[in-house]
């Protein structure tokens, strides 16, 4: 499984936050699973205030902020739900949220001295500190420079776990991708994995 923050900001984002957000929780290798169970945002009532908090949609600013969650649940939820503590929509975003607070990248990042910089970083030293902090190696997403630019800028981090939902390291699996991820596109921009020889922008917005 895949968990995934992401801090990113769109022309039409409005009052964006300043700490990391949950983008989803993705099983591999499996997407839109059961197309006929509808999401229904009252099964997640008890959680809306940590939702919107923690999971709020940053790239759209719609009155009608359930459209993020219903695409999580419709791609990817559906397919969590062969696991039985995943096995309900309540389950499938109470346990995403319980598993951002159990990470705590603000707070890691924060104790390792990465903060949002006008100055660069290096990549190998943020993946150092990460590790070092998990025991286990993200995946560290990046926008790529923009023309007459030399650094990256970092965009999303993924973190790995186990059926068990125990973390685990983001490598390939025997037998090919551990992914059937798309880049994320933002405008004309798209995510991949950074590169390590680049210098290394962590704003605390991207315009």
């Amino acid at each position: 499984l895949y968990f995934c923050f992401l801090q990113m900001t769109a022309n039409d984002c409005q009052d964006p936050p300043k700490y990391w957000t949950i983008h989803g929780l993705w099983p591999d290798k499996a997407e839109d699973c059961n197309r006929t169970w509808h999401f229904n945002v009252t099964e997640i009532k008890d959680l809306m205030s940590d939702m919107r908090h923690y999971w709020p949609d940053v790239l759209h600013s719609s009155l009608n902020r359930t459209q993020f969650w219903k695409h999580e649940w419709d791609k990817h939820g559906t397919c969590a739900a062969t696991l039985e503590v995943l096995n309900s929509q309540k389950k499938y975003f109470g346990k995403a949220l319980e598993l951002y607070q159990h990470v705590d990248l603000n707070s890691c990042l924060l104790k390792a001295g990465i903060k949002p910089s006008s100055s660069y970083y290096k990549m190998t030293a943020i993946k150092e500190a990460l590790t070092r902090f998990y025991g286990v190696t993200p995946k560290i997403q990046c926008l790529p420079p923009e023309e007459g630019e030399k650094a990256q800028t970092i965009g999303q981090i993924e973190f790995c776990f186990t059926k068990e939902l125990q973390l685990r390291n983001c490598t390939a699996l025997k037998g090919g991708s551990n992914t059937v991820q798309a880049p994320l596109k933002l405008g004309t921009e798209e995510l991949s994995v950074c590169n390590d020889t680049l210098p290394t922008y962590y704003p605390s917005e991207v315009q």
